[in-house]
């Protein structure tokens, strides 16, 4: 599963690294936009396989920010 940006902002903050086991619903970045902090959650459970951006790239709206297994 991929995980995409919803909006586009700086990748502020990865809480994730590759190989990280994560649940559904948390956190795995923070996006700032305008000045304002938007999470982005995990829509389902697993293990990060891929992280495709680094923290402070630019990101577009529906970017992947990690693959999910």
């Amino acid at each position: 599963m991929e995980i995409r940006t919803e909006m586009a902002g700086s990748l502020w903050k990865l809480f994730v690294n590759e190989g990280t086991s994560i649940t559904k619903g948390q956190d795995i970045a923070i996006l700032e936009s305008m000045k304002m902090e938007i999470p982005v959650t995990a829509k389902t459970s697993g293990t990060v396989k891929k992280i495709k951006h680094i923290e402070g790239e630019f990101l577009n709206e529906g970017d992947i920010i990690a693959i999910i297994e």
